[in-house]
């Protein structure tokens, strides 16, 4: 019985691979396979043996499960029944996260000042309003299955609301930066320059959160009550 971490691939998500990962959490030995939908910010790892010009050597990826782990591009792919007929039974769907705080949106939306952008904000919002009224009607409509919502909007939009609560500096701008104002006009890369500490930087780069933010996602979305997942946490779905 596989569980599979689902992040549409609309926009920005947000990861939350790191929930299997932290000390005194890992859940390896109750999982026996993860299979990853999304984009970017579930990479497992890099493609250095693979001829390409395409890489991601720059982004805070590679973690290591010790287990059978696939990443897929189509997000689309997870109501796809064959799944359900190959075994999984267990399902996080993680909705898409406030893509207009992301360091990139801020730069191409300069109107918005120190704000979030208003409009992605909005498309990510309509996109998860029926998102989870679908995740409800399958995990009705298969039989033994179990489909959770993880609401990475709101912890996100959280973070970034409250930074300094959570032991942040900084919420708007990239730690690895190259250009702008909020060093979100680059992709992070051999001649960015890096801050300090990036322990005080919710945003790694242009798109992705650093470390300590996941941290915080995989934290809650572990054991979080049921306005940060639902209907249950993923501890409490691993040992359902």
């Amino acid at each position: 019985m596989g569980i599979l971490l689902g992040m549409p691939t609309v926009g920005i998500a947000f990861q939350i691979l790191t929930v299997l990962a932290l000390p005194g959490l890992c859940l390896e030995d109750n999982v026996p396979a993860n299979f990853v939908f999304g984009d970017s910010l579930v990479e497992v790892g890099n493609n250095n043996y693979i001829v390409s010009l395409s890489k991601a050597n720059f982004i805070p990826n590679g973690i290591d499960f010790g287990k059978p782990t696939g990443r897929f591009t189509n997000g689309r792919t997870i109501v796809d029944i064959r799944l359900y007929n190959m075994g999984a039974r267990k399902i996080i769907v993680v909705n898409v996260g406030p893509i207009g705080c992301i360091p990139y949106q801020r730069e191409i939306n300069p109107s918005a000042g120190e704000n979030c952008v208003a409009f992605p904000n909005e498309l990510a919002q309509m996109f998860n309003a029926p998102l989870k009224d679908l995740v409800a009607e399958l995990s009705t409509n298969l039989k033994g299955a179990t489909f959770i919502y993880a609401d990475v909007y709101r912890i996100v939009d959280d973070i970034v609301q409250n930074y300094k609560s959570y032991g942040f500096e900084i919420a708007n701008s990239a730690c690895c930066a190259v250009a702008g104002k909020f060093g979100g006009l680059i992709p992070c890369g051999p001649k960015s320059k890096v801050c300090p500490d990036r322990s005080k930087y919710v945003f790694w780069d242009p798109y992705h959160p650093t470390d300590a933010t996941n941290v915080i996602i995989a934290k809650r979305l572990m054991d979080g009550d049921s306005d940060d997942i639902s209907p249950v946490n993923i501890r409490r779905l691993m040992k359902s």
